[in-house]
Parts: C-alpha cells; structure tokens; sequence
C-alpha cells in the first residue's frame, strides 16, 4: 500500500455494494500507476494496456500528483487560502491535498468529491479519524457542478476563496457534456481571490501515442476518457 491518508482496504474482503469488479475504472487504474494495492485484476490489465502504446505513463501519472501537492503547498502558504475544493479525488495517493494544506496550515478545511463506491469507502475511513470540520467527503458527480456546489457550501465557506482543484479528472467528461461549462459553473460560485488547479490528459503532446494510449484505456473503462 502506498503512503497515503487512507487506511487500506482489501478489495475481496470489502462487499462494496454498486462496485463492479468486472470493469476497469479510471480510478483504480491510476491507482495501479501510482504504485497503489487498491486495483482488480481488471484494472490492472486495462492499466499495462495503456502502458504498453505510452511507456512514460506511470512517471507522467506522478509528476501530476506532485504537482497537485507543489500546488496545495503554494495555496496554503503563500496564496494564505485555507479552503479546498478537490473534485475526483480517486483512490488514496502520498501528498494528498489535505496531507499538504493542514501541514502547511492546520486549520484548512479540505473536501474531496468523488463517486466511485471503492473510494467513498476509502473516505468513510479517512473520515473516521478525522477531526469534525477539517476534511469532509461528498458522493457527488462533477457532470451535475450546481448540485456539487450546493453539496459543498455545507462544508465550505463560498463567500470566501476558495481553491477548485481538477487535476486530472476533466478528460473523464466527454464533449457533449460541455466541460466549459462545467468549469464556469464551479468558478461562478467561488469568491474573488479564489483559485482553479487544473491538469488535463493532452491530445497535442506526442499526439500518436496519446491516441493510442486513450483508445485503449476506452477498450476497458466504462466511462471514455477524451484528451484535448
């Protein structure tokens, strides 16, 4: 299991009702790629896929967490925002953002969004340990953001900054459902002084390989994923 802020979970023991293990899921594949335990074989299989048509993956897959942590670090700091938004979470990584935000500044108050049954229970552990306040969990889809918004101003406080985080989650919308809009929505309802994070899976960058890479990932997952 790798270092993270979940206690681990083992997948055969857990009867996690709605969780099919019979089809990959972008969470737990990208768990696989960060040297997690928290995979089926399903995932597992689609994740060495996707592997094999782009060999710098797994290094790419963790220099994005990194970076959600480089960037954590800077808001609670420097930027002085003690409020984070984190929207499709996935499953447990080192140098999650609230590991990151209440080292910096204890005091933050991180929620995480996701819907995947194996990660909500994942966070009913975190959550578990938790101080009251500090770091909540909401089983919400980012397709419905006004919904997620109203979920979320329970937790937050929205009449002051606010950081959105979206890393590496917006390539799970596909163009009919109008990620722009998605994006607008969540930034229409944060202050002034707010702030959005964001990494997307890029089509442009080494374009042949990243087509491939998408493609197969699509072979095993339910839900498409789409570079831009």
């Amino acid at each position: 299991m790798e270092e993270g802020w979940f206690r681990p979970i083992t997948p055969s023991q857990d009867g996690l009702s709605g969780l099919d293990t019979s089809v990959a899921h972008i969470a737990r594949i990208q768990n696989y790629w960060r040297g997690g335990k928290d995979n089926f074989a399903v995932d597992r299989q689609a994740a060495e896929h996707a592997m094999a048509a782009y060999p710098d993956l797994v290094a790419s897959v963790r220099a994005n967490q990194a970076f959600l942590a480089r960037s954590v670090r800077y808001l609670a700091g420097q930027a002085g925002i003690s409020q984070f938004l984190d929207i499709g979470t996935g499953l447990p990584a080192a140098g999650s953002a609230h590991e990151v935000a209440q080292e910096v500044a204890p005091d933050s108050r991180v929620v995480y969004v996701d819907n995947d049954p194996m990660v909500l229970a994942h966070a009913r552990a975190l959550l578990t340990g938790s101080e009251p306040g500090t770091t909540a969990y909401l089983d919400a889809d980012l397709r419905d953001a006004s919904g997620l918004v109203e979920q979320a101003a329970a937790r937050l406080d929205f009449s002051r900054p606010v950081a959105v985080l979206l890393v590496s989650v917006l390539h799970m919308i596909e163009d009919r459902e109008d990620p722009q809009a998605i994006v607008g929505t969540l930034l229409d309802a944060v202050a002034p002084g707010s702030f959005l994070v964001l990494t997307h899976v890029a089509s442009d960058l080494e374009p042949e390989a990243m087509a491939e890479m998408a493609r197969r990932v699509n072979q095993h997952v339910a839900k498409p994923t789409t570079p831009r």
